[in-house]
């Protein structure tokens, strides 16, 4: 493709991506295609010679659309926010577009040095002190692999260097609610603890981690001869956003010098506003931290940034330096291939930063105010209706629900709301995700699309109370 090919096209392609947006309302919130529907419809081959931008641009339109749950609509309220501003994408497409791959500092200075900058912005739009340092990852799963295995080797004074944690005489120990994301539980598999050595730590009435028992699990495995070794919090779990206790965790850590690590994926988003940074009080005591920044903040997928209070233990475990990528800056600047897993490393502070000048802090916290507040509404009018209960507490944007009818309940109840939320979900009106909660089915209405407005969350509520009516 020439670079006057490269112009048309990719005028041709913004439009497109411009139109979808646009009329992103017409189309289903979901996929209604059946498995393997698509795939039948692409060729099992690789083409042998050139097709032309126009046919693939055809084929997005007539075959790929038609498989896609649309994320950016406006009734989309399953899983978590994935914004994906315009403004991001287009940084995003700006990366791409300039190709670049950050082995080293000298590969190209400045995505080294404004993922630099970007990072500091944003710890101290969330109210960080400057004791953080922050690296971009790919997601907080990766975050959370890099921090248990810079907590494995804190604990066993870097066994990676002598015989691994087949050479130790100790099991390591995490700890990690039984509300905290699955990402934790695999990191802690792929770290090399075992999952004999993942401790599930019981939760309150509010679902957040109860510090007592996370004291008396560790005491216990300590007179058992294992080494505890760290961690987990959640500020603002997947399943209901609830808020582990930060302060009373870290001071446990400390007391038996526990590294912490803070997954704030989603809810990190929500320290921009000063009014919920009170979620993670105490979290200035924590070792590693992990945000979202390509969920409800609004940068396009993916994006996810993990701030460490000691970058140098970070450096020493991960740190790779193969003569083809010294140069005579080294010990002057950052090489950030040594704060994380890949060597090579895309240009994501682009669409951070582009972002964040282009819509600029305030904005931002207006979006995610609005969210909240449509969040409290919902759950104001569903737990005052009859029939209806909200379960969990609606700190942030998702409102955890269930409608439980007189004399339903068991499995006949589960049926009834897996019923109900598949019958919305099919309707193509709205998108929900069912979870369970103390074993039973219920719906997560996570409310935070971009152009999710006080109009679409009505809309949702009526959809509900026709889907639960007798047919």
């Amino acid at each position: 493709m020439t670079p006057e090919e490269f112009r048309k096209h990719g005028h041709r392609l913004i439009d497109w991506i411009a139109d979808y947006r646009a009329t992103i309302e017409q189309h289903d919130v979901m996929a209604g295609t059946q498995p393997g529907e698509i795939k039948a419809r692409i060729p099992s081959k690789a083409p042998e010679y050139p097709e032309g931008f126009d046919a693939i641009l055809d084929d997005v339109e007539q075959t790929l659309l038609n498989g896609l749950t649309h994320w950016q609509h406006p009734s989309f309220f399953g899983y978590f926010p994935a914004v994906a501003s315009p403004a991001s994408v287009l940084g995003d497409l700006l990366s791409t577009g300039l190709g670049v791959v950050g082995l080293s500092w000298q590969a190209s200075p400045a995505l080294t040095e404004l993922e630099e900058v970007v990072c500091g912005w944003v710890r101290d739009l969330v109210g960080l002190s400057d004791a953080w340092s922050g690296v971009i990852q790919d997601t907080a799963s990766t975050s959370t692999l890099v921090a248990l295995i810079s907590a494995r080797e804190k604990a066993s004074d870097f066994s990676l260097a002598r015989g691994g944690l087949q050479a130790e005489r100790q099991p390591l120990v995490v700890y990690a609610s039984g509300q905290a994301h699955s990402s934790v539980e695999k990191a802690a598999l792929l770290a090399d603890f075992g999952r004999e050595n993942v401790r599930t730590v019981p939760h309150d009435a509010s679902y957040a981690m109860d510090p007592e028992a996370l004291d008396a699990l560790i005491r216990q495995d300590i007179e058992a001869g294992k080494k505890p070794c760290a961690i987990v919090a959640t500020t603002g779990t997947t399943m209901s956003t609830a808020i582990d206790p930060i302060r009373s965790i870290a001071r446990i850590a400390k007391a038996h010098d526990l590294w912490l690590h803070v997954d704030a994926a989603m809810a990190g988003s929500a320290m921009i506003l000063p009014e919920c940074r009170w979620m993670w009080d105490g979290v200035e005591e924590a070792d590693s931290l992990v945000i979202n920044a390509h969920k409800w903040l609004g940068v396009a997928f993916d994006c996810s940034l993990y701030y460490v209070r000691d970058p140098q233990h970070l450096v020493r475990i991960m740190s790779s330096n193969p003569s083809y990528l010294q140069s005579s800056a080294d010990g002057r600047v950052v090489n950030y291939r040594d704060w994380s897993i890949p060597l090579g490393r895309r240009f994501r502070a682009l669409k951070l930063w582009t972002l964040l000048r282009a819509e600029g802090a305030e904005s931002l916290r207006a979006r995610l105010r609005r969210d909240i507040d449509n969040a409290r509404w919902l759950a104001e009018v569903a737990g005052s209706s009859p029939d209806w209960r909200v379960l969990a507490p609606v700190p942030l944007q998702t409102v955890c629900l269930r409608h439980e009818p007189a004399g339903l309940e068991g499995e006949a109840l589960d049926r009834h709301t897996l019923d109900w939320v598949g019958r919305i979900n099919a309707s193509g009106k709205a998108y929900l995700t069912p979870a369970t909660l103390d074993g039973r089915w219920m719906v997560r209405v996570s409310i935070g699309s971009g152009t999710t407005e006080r109009a679409h969350v009505e809309s949702l509520w009526e959809s509900m109370r026709q889907a639960v009516e007798p047919r």
